[in-house]
């Protein structure tokens, strides 16, 4: 890190669990963000103000005048523009120390592969099962931690997924896959504007200690949270021995 990077990230590295080495791994890794709407508004913001040195942010979607309420990242300017191409101009006006990749297309499988593989963390911060499914096999496939997040109404959660411990579950052992139409989304249910910057920042900071390996992972737990008696409960999670995404992996 140059002097300039030493003083913006000096309040990271003041915390004696950082120090310099955790926040130099933070400047030299990738994280993968899929989704920059309610939940990868905050993900992006404060990865990229923390100093994760190349983000790459996955969204096929254009700005509307009724995401604003909630995804903070994009401004009353960026109406109609894609929601990546938003997110890395007010990234780069934070940080301009890092480097923010944009997909401004939906991604097949395979290019889902390739970025899945070059990341170092993926984030999903979708609103679809198929999407969550998707990133689910190939971070099992690869062996990469998942940072899963949902938010609708006042209920939010947030877990970790990290096959690279062979005791971990994957969301498939969560949620299987019924193949029917399971889908809740903002549009048509409604989400309260604070609720998914609390989940979303909890999946900032389960990135950013998988990135330097501090602290204790929400691996194995499932963190609830509702907003309207504010009160979070954990459940323990464990790897279902029949999953068939995960089911044949070690463990």
């Amino acid at each position: 890190m140059n002097d300039h990077q030493l003083l913006r990230y000096s309040r990271h590295i003041l915390l004696p669990q950082i120090g310099y080495e955790g926040q130099d791994k933070l400047v030299h890794s990738h994280a993968l963000i899929v989704g920059a709407g309610g939940l990868g508004s905050p993900v992006a913001l404060y990865l990229a103000a923390g100093g994760v040195g190349q983000l790459t942010i996955c969204d096929f979607d254009t700005v509307d005048l009724t995401n604003l309420q909630r995804q903070i990242i994009h401004t009353t300017q960026a109406i109609g523009v894609n929601k990546a191409l938003s997110a890395r101009q007010t990234l780069q006006a934070i940080n301009p120390e890092i480097l923010v990749n944009t997909i401004c297309e939906k991604p097949s499988e395979e290019m889902f592969e390739k970025l899945v593989a070059a990341a170092d963390v993926v984030i999903d911060c979708s609103d679809n099962f198929a999407t969550r499914y998707t990133l689910n096999r190939l971070c099992v496939k690869l062996r990469k931690p998942l940072v899963s997040g949902a938010a609708i109404g006042f209920e939010g959660q947030v877990t970790v997924f990290d096959m690279r411990s062979d005791s971990s579950p994957c969301y498939h052992c969560l949620f299987p896959d019924l193949g029917g139409d399971q889908e809740m989304r903002c549009a048509e249910n409604g989400v309260f504007a604070a609720l998914v910057g609390m989940i979303g920042t909890c999946q900032a900071a389960e990135a950013m200690k998988l990135l330097m390996g501090v602290g204790k992972s929400l691996q194995g737990r499932l963190l609830l949270l509702d907003v309207l008696a504010m009160e979070w409960r954990s459940i323990k999670l464990s790897r279902d021995a029949a999953c068939k995404v995960c089911g044949q992996a070690p463990g």
